[in-house]
C-alpha cells in the first residue's frame, strides 16, 4: 500500500476521534435554566360598593335584602357610586382577616342610617342587573322628584281630592289602600204625588277601587302608624277615571270609601249610575231629610 494512503487514512481517523470526543463533552454539559425575575405580589387599595343582588325592573321597591357589599378596586370606583367610604389592602396573601375587616368597616354608619339601609323603600327608575353598583340616578327615594311617576302603573295618572277627616274613614285610609270613590250633591224632589217633595241629597259611586298613592306628600305610612289625618288624597286613575273624578270635584263634596282587603281584586273603574236609587230618611235634631244612594 502506498504510504501516502496509509498517513492520510490515519489523519482521517484521528480527526473522527478527536470530534467525536468534543461532541461527547459537549451533550454532557448540564443545562442552565434562564433566570426569570418575578416581583411580589402588590397590595390594590379596595372600597366596599353597594351592589344589587339580584336584577331589579323598573318600579320594584327595595329592601335592605335586595343589595349587598361587594369589594371593589379603590381606583375604578366612580363618584355615583355608594360606599363605605373606607379604603382597605387587601393583598392575595390576607384573605379571611382582611375580608372580615373589610366588611367590618362596611357597616360604617352614615346620618345615623347604614347604606343599605339608605336605600331601603326607594323604587327602581331604570333596570339594575345583578351586581351591578347601585347609583342614585337609577332609583328615586319618597319625596324626591319623579318619585310619583316612577310609582305610577303604566297607563295610570295621578290625581288629587280634597278630604277631611270624615270624607276619609276617620283617616284610616293610608297609602297604598284602594277605595270607592263617591260624590255627594244635593238636587231638588218632584212635585206633589210624583214622590218626594223639597231638597234631596243623592250619593253616587263615581270610581270603583282606585288606589291611593299618597296622603298630602305623604307616599307611605310612618311606623306604626295606624291613622293620617290629611287634607289631600292623591289616586291612581286612568285618563277616563280622571275626567269622571274632575267631573265629580266640581259637583259636590267627594267622599273615599276605604275596600277590604280580601275585596281588592274586584273590579275597578268608572262606576256606572242606575236610574233606581234607594231612599233613606234621615231624622236630626227633629228635622227628617232624604238621601238618594245611587250604586
Amino acid at each position: 500500500m502506498n504510504p501516502l494512503r496509509i498517513m492520510i487514512v490515519l489523519i482521517a481517523a484521528v480527526s473522527a476521534i478527536g470530534l467525536a470526543v468534543v461532541m461527547q463533552k459537549a451533550l454532557s454539559k448540564p443545562r442552565v435554566a434562564p433566570v426569570v425575575q418575578t416581583s411580589a405580589p402588590i397590595d390594590k387599595p379596595m372600597t366596599q360598593v353597594l351592589v344589587a343582588k339580584r336584577e331589579l325592573a323598573i318600579g320594584e321597591r327595595l329592601t335592605a335584602a335586595d343589595v349587598t357589599w361587594q369589594a371593589w378596586p379603590a381606583e375604578t370606583v366612580n363618584a355615583a357610586f355608594i360606599t363605605n367610604g373606607a379604603a382597605t389592602a387587601v393583598s392575595t396573601s390576607t384573605s379571611a382577616k382582611a375580608a372580615k375587616a373589610v366588611g367590618d368597616a362596611a357597616e360604617t354608619m352614615i346620618g345615623g342610617v347604614s347604606p343599605e339601609k339608605a336605600v331601603e323603600g326607594a323604587i327602581v327608575r331604570d333596570p339594575i342587573l345583578a351586581g351591578e353598583p347601585i347609583v342614585s340616578r337609577k332609583i328615586v327615594r319618597g319625596g324626591e322628584g319623579g318619585y310619583l311617576s316612577v310609582v305610577l302603573s303604566p297607563g295610570k295618572r295621578a290625581m288629587a281630592v280634597p278630604v277631611t277627616s270624615e270624607t276619609a274613614v276617620g283617616g284610616f285610609v293610608l297609602p297604598g289602600d284602594r277605595v270607592d270613590v263617591l260624590q255627594t250633591h244635593d238636587t231638588q224632589g218632584g212635585s206633589e204625588g210624583e214622590g218626594p217633595t223639597g231638597k234631596q241629597t243623592i250619593a253616587e259611586t263615581v270610581l270603583r277601587n282606585v288606589r291611593v298613592l299618597a296622603l298630602d306628600q305623604s307616599t307611605t305610612a310612618g311606623k306604626d302608624a295606624k291613622t293620617i289625618v290629611a287634607a289631600t288624597a292623591t289616586l291612581e286613575v286612568g285618563p277616563a277615571e280622571a275626567e269622571a273624578l274632575a267631573r265629580a270635584k266640581a259637583g259636590g263634596p267627594i267622599t273615599l270609601a276605604l275596600r277590604a282587603y280580601t275585596d281588592l281584586g274586584g273590579p275597578s273603574g268608572v262606576g256606572v249610575p242606575s236610574q233606581e236609587s234607594a231612599v233613606v230618611h234621615l231624622n236630626r235634631g227633629g228635622q227628617t231629610s232624604s238621601i238618594s244612594v245611587r250604586p
